[in-house]
């Protein structure tokens, strides 16, 4: 009785918690476990019974029994035939370290290339929920009945070929049905055996680069650009040069002079994001001719191409690709349809494939067979061509209403170059106005806006601050209240 008596308080400390995500027994066993890793349950304790404990704590007796059982299993309690349930003593049975060895502070963790990238990211603290959020397609808008009708006829037909390891570069159905579509949308004219499938265009640009480049080599990227895409080249082990952005796109004359000798380049001629901005033809005849004479390659990330307001989708850099095959194009269902089923995809020239294909199957960036296959019916009966057709006239009003908030309450704050194309505008700040400062704020009131300067790979000669703010996934209604805080906020800073 006496053992009893000291050990009753430790279970009377029990509290369940009816939020629906444990069970009672799964939260009864998370108990137990942590009194043994606490100390409060010595090794040796005997437990009370089911029923005592039951009739303790209120519980069912089943409830109580099933977590014994599983306790027991795990090895943190042991059943002694007649003697009852105790507190296994090999558990916390542990051995000091002996007196003499000094425990030596641990080292920076992580290798240079990782640590480089810590905080690096611009939409590490963003939420889809928040509005003007950038990057994000209207997630309200996602096919979900079609989708999962899709999906299950997948499953239904009982696909037991289809669960191996599948092929290196991807489902062929969805290799065909993409060169399909490119063909017609983006004037990308290509064979099913040139398509590499990849999750998600950060993923095909690591592939790439892993494929095309060895470590130390340079590559041109956007500056500002893409972050994301930056890290990964980082990680690749190749040094990132940053070359100028303006109004018709990548400056190729400053990338010669800045790294003639680039073994890469990774541009988004259809959407520059962060910018907004098109490649002009020009600067497209001269990216390709600077890749021809330095033996180089482009990455094109065609990038929310699909997305005009004003004039029709421009043909991607691809197409005017000639027979030496320098351009590497990268798409991505992300944008048009949802990030989270991590989907995109690589066009090679033919001669590039094998190593591309390569490199994907080494680093196992493969795709579940089943996203692959839905995605190919999905886009094979037309659907993509109808969702993105619907989704073009939501975006177009989400765009006017951010567009009609900022002009009812961002005068003289907020200035926008109304770019054509997209998912989000950038809006000019006053030049007393930090933009990473205005953004700590605006996510401590949950709005989603970036800062342009986080885009920036090297600091430019002159200061660039800015404000991203995304509408794709925004309900016009949600825009007139968050234009209005950033405003107050910006009055604030500025005082």
């Amino acid at each position: 009785m006496r053992m009893r008596a000291t050990a009753y308080p430790v279970w009377n400390r029990f509290q369940p918690v009816p939020d629906g995500r444990l069970s009672l027994r799964e939260q009864l066993v998370r108990f137990f476990r942590q009194g043994v890793a606490d100390g409060s349950l010595q090794p040796g304790i005997r437990l009370p019974a089911s029923r005592m404990l039951a009739l303790e704590l209120k519980m069912s007796r089943i409830t109580v029994s099933g977590a014994y059982e599983q306790l027991i299993a795990e090895g943190f309690l042991e059943a002694r035939q007649g003697a009852g349930t105790y507190v296994a003593a090999r558990i916390t049975d542990k051995t000091p370290l002996p007196p003499t060895i000094a425990v030596q502070p641990r080292a920076a963790v992580g290798s240079l290339r990782a640590r480089r990238l810590v905080g690096a990211d611009s939409m590490s603290t963003a939420h889809a929920a928040w509005p003007l959020t950038p990057g994000l397609p209207a997630l309200d808008a996602f096919p979900y009945a079609l989708w999962g009708r899709l999906e299950g006829r997948f499953w239904r037909r009982r696909p037991a070929p289809d669960l191996s390891y599948g092929d290196p570069q991807g489902f062929l159905p969805l290799r065909e049905a993409l060169a399909e579509y490119l063909g017609a949308a983006r004037g990308v004219v290509c064979r099913p055996q040139q398509i590499v499938i990849t999750p998600g265009a950060q993923a095909a640009i690591s592939i790439a680069t892993l494929a095309l480049t060895d470590i130390g080599d340079r590559v041109w990227v956007e500056n500002p650009g893409y972050d994301a895409a930056y890290r990964s080249l980082l990680l690749s082990g190749v040094t990132a040069v940053g070359i100028d952005v303006d109004a018709a796109g990548l400056v190729v004359q400053d990338g010669r002079q800045r790294a003639l000798d680039a073994r890469l380049a990774l541009v988004s001629p259809s959407h520059q994001y962060p910018l907004g901005v098109t490649m002009s033809l020009a600067r497209r005849l001269a990216l390709l001719q600077w890749a021809n004479e330095a033996d180089a390659f482009i990455l094109e990330d065609d990038y929310d191409s699909e997305f005009r307001y004003e004039c029709a989708p421009t043909p991607a850099l691809k197409a005017l690709d000639g027979e030496n095959g320098r351009v590497i194009y990268i798409g991505t269902l992300s944008k048009l349809l949802a990030p989270g089923l991590r989907l995109g995809f690589l066009v090679a020239p033919d001669d590039l494939v094998d190593a591309l294909r390569t490199v994907r199957n080494g680093t196992d960036h493969r795709v579940p067979t089943s996203l692959q296959a839905t995605a190919a019916e999905f886009i094979g009966n037309g659907h993509l061509g109808t969702h993105i057709r619907r989704t073009r006239l939501l975006y177009a009003e989400r765009r006017a209403a951010l567009l009609s908030a900022i002009s009812a309450a961002g005068s003289g704050l907020l200035s926008v170059a109304t770019a054509a194309t997209g998912l989000h505008l950038l809006a000019g700040l006053p030049d007393a106005c930090d933009d990473q400062t205005l953004v700590a704020a605006a996510r401590q009131r949950q709005i989603g806006a970036a800062p342009l300067s986080g885009f920036f790979v090297a600091p430019p000669e002159t200061k660039r601050q800015g404000l991203l703010m995304g509408f794709g996934n925004t309900r016009p209604e949600a825009m007139p209240g968050a234009v209005q805080t950033l405003c107050s906020l910006i009055e604030d800073s500025t005082r």
